[in-house]
């Protein structure tokens, strides 16, 4: 059997036995088949993308079987492996596996395991189907795979309202992301008469100075199609506008969060607008269109991060600006550097996600950053791995020497989009530095807040809660010595470090923080990287040049940023601790419209929510009650029962009635009969 055959399918099979099997197949043997089937697609993973590396493999493409059938439309269901799937199968494989063995550690007192690890699994499989699709319909069905995996997991505690509510709102979300990315498709295989990638990348160049017909108006082809499937990716992956699902998706379980972040759902629009560059290089105005959104986006989410309390959001928000670099960055051309900063990216990433988890699990589920602090005593494994994710995101490293993952992919992107020449170009890098520099400070606040400073743990209502309940059980057993205070004012509670199947996997992911920008940045940015993509995208050898000879200031620019972020975050947090709430108090405003996250909820609520929830109730009491049922369902049980009680008088049972009517109808028939 092909190895990508098993890649794939494994946690398909996996998820389908656990899901349907569930508690009568045990715990368990639930969690170690779905972890088993993720470590082996990532053990068959690393040689195929290795061997690209090695420039000693070619696109393949593996047939599964026919699909669909219909008229002009004909395809069938294959798998396709080129560099740039190569990359999202380490990617895709190696963060679900490791997510996987954590989660062993931190779902071990949930009761429903078998239904988490399948779901797990599922969402593996729909992101392997999205990035080993040769068309666009095999795409939209990994797309779709992925949107609902999601609604299962961030929904998995479905008995908890707020994670109902979260799983709705990132699913309707991005229907409307996904309305876009459906026109895109039909308006494709209108122009091109085909859904076959391949075919269309060949064919795309043909779009030159043609137009389409859209909502009444003659447009440029490729800029039509181009922002329909844009729009798509905008929802999947959290650009500005639909964004608003992101942070809300924090309700699920950590390692969902985890998983969804790194690895699939968010990252395949950047996937999407990568694979398809050929035809987005057709439309410069998709492409500005792609690169205001990205750079908005990466300014927008770091601005929100620097005031948010809860730790698993403020990673979130820093996914989202993220994505904007990376969206930015094939706007200006630099898919190479896009694919580089994903690839870097998905390690730090799950690395802060689940070393955020192993501080929740020491706090007894406590995430509010204001009642951490000097934990690094406590749990001195996972702040060591926090702290290679926090010099991994904000870029730390010496140009020529080392640097974290960051460094690298992020530095990178920056430099092309300067390189590009363009006024956009100049725009993107503005707002990129700027969130550089807001990166550098959320991210050494998080640290600062949940690892240094005079523990605040007594303030929380979780930890007392768990602190009463250990007390109440040390009562039940007698024991005199449960009640004793701890000495830092704690009221008795000592979190402890995560259990090893939950901190191996943060050691594994801290050494791709670590390595995985110095070891691989060659091979994605060298002057040779066209030879590595082989065609998978398009790769502008003029603009890496440009990138490798911008002035010494861009380049010093991350670094200057990244410095001034880390100061001001030491100074407010651990040398003047009263300065951020003179801040808030003196910039209240702009505080509350941060804290508020620029107020996207509440416009979406006036504008969207309350309308349709306003016209729904009409149509409900005016039309559906007030009108259907009255003369319909209400209106037609009125005139049986009217009619019903006069039939009632009718049979009164006397035999001179009966004789009477029968006589009343024999003379009308004989007049009838007479007059006729």
């Amino acid at each position: 059997m092909s190895p990508i055959l098993i890649i794939v399918f494994a946690p398909l099979v996996a998820a389908i036995i656990a899901g349907l099997g569930n508690k009568r197949l045990g715990m368990v043997p639930a969690k170690a088949l779905t972890t088993a089937a993720l470590f082996l697609s990532c053990g068959l993973s690393w040689p195929i993308f290795l061997s690209f590396l090695g420039g000693h493999a070619e696109t393949t493409v593996t047939p599964v079987l026919n699909w669909v059938a219909s008229g002009d439309l004909n395809f069938a269901w294959a798998l396709q492996v080129d560099t740039l799937t190569a990359v999202m199968l380490v990617v895709v494989t190696s963060v679900s596996a490791l997510v996987h063995l954590y989660s062993w550690g931190y779902m071990s007192e949930e009761a429903d395991q078998p239904r988490f690890f399948a779901y797990l699994s599922l969402f593996t499989f729909a992101m392997l189907m999205l990035v080993t699709a040769n068309n666009l319909v095999q795409m939209f069905f990994g797309w779709e795979g992925v949107g609902l995996a999601s609604y299962l997991l961030i929904g998995f505690w479905f008995r908890k309202p707020s994670a109902n509510a979260a799983a709705m709102k990132a699913f309707v979300v991005n229907r409307v992301g996904d309305l876009g990315f459906m026109l895109g498709i039909f308006g494709v295989f209108l122009v091109f008469g085909t859904v076959s990638i391949p075919q269309i990348l060949h064919d795309a160049p043909g779009l030159a100075g043609s137009t389409i017909g859209f909502l009444g108006y003659r447009f440029d082809t490729a800029t039509v199609l181009c922002i329909l499937l844009f729009i798509g990716a905008m929802g999947k992956s959290a650009q500005l506008g639909l964004h608003t699902w992101l942070p809300d998706a924090m309700e699920g379980p950590t390692p969902v969060s985890a998983l969804i972040h790194a690895a699939t759902m968010v990252t395949a629009g950047v996937f999407m607008v990568c694979r398809l560059s050929p035809l987005f290089e057709q439309s410069q105005t998709a492409l500005h269109f792609v690169t205001i959104i990205g750079a908005l986006t990466c300014f927008f989410a770091a601005t929100v991060g620097t005031t948010q309390t809860d730790i698993k959001r403020v990673i979130a928000y820093s996914t989202c600006s993220q994505l904007g670099y990376m969206f930015f960055a094939a706007g200006v051309g630099a898919y190479g550097a896009a694919m580089f900063h994903l690839f870097t990216h998905a390690f730090f990433k799950a690395l802060l996600f689940l070393g955020a988890g192993s501080v929740i699990h020491a706090m007894h589920h406590e995430q509010d950053m204001r009642y951490f602090g000097g934990l690094w005593k406590k749990i001195p494994l996972t702040f060591a791995a926090m702290m290679a994710g926090t010099l991994a995101i904000t870029g730390v490293g010496i140009d020529d020497v080392f640097g974290f993952a960051g460094f690298y992919s992020k530095d990178a992107i920056l430099e092309a989009a300067f390189a590009k020449g363009t006024e956009l170009g100049m725009f993107a890098f503005a707002l990129g530095i700027f969130a550089a520099l807001l990166t550098s400070f959320y991210s050494w606040r998080l640290v600062y807040l949940t690892f240094f400073g005079t523990p605040r743990w007594a303030q929380s209502e979780h930890i007392q809660h768990a602190v009463h309940d250990a007390h109440d059980h040390h009562d039940h057993h007698h024991d005199d010595h449960a009640h004793a205070p701890a000495h830092d004012g704690t009221a008795g509670y000592h979190p402890h470090e995560s259990p090893l199947n939950m901190l191996v996997p943060l050691g594994v992911l801290a050494l791709g923080a670590v390595f995985a920008g110095f070891v691989f940045a060659p091979a994605f940015l060298s002057e040779g990287a066209g030879e590595f993509w082989k065609g998978a995208l398009v790769f502008d050898e003029t603009l890496l040049h440009a990138m490798h000879h911008v002035p010494e200031w861009v380049k010093l620019a991350p670094a200057a940023v990244m410095l001034t972020g880390l100061l001001i975050a030491t100074y407010a947090y651990l040398i003047n601790p009263a300065f951020p709430a003179a801040c808030v108090r003196r910039f209240g405003f702009l505080y509350r419209f941060l804290l508020n996250k620029w107020y996207f909820d509440e416009l979406y609520d006036a504008v969207f929510v309350r309308p349709a929830m306003a016209l729904g109730r009409f149509f409900w009491k005016q039309i559906d009650v007030g009108l259907i049922d009255r003369f319909g369902p209400n209106g037609a049980a009125w005139v049986v029962s009217l009619a019903s009680r006069g039939a009632v008088r009718l049979q009164s049972g006397y035999l001179y009635s009966y004789a009477l009517v029968m006589l009343v109808g024999l003379v009308g028939a004989i007049s009838w009969v007479i007059a006729r």
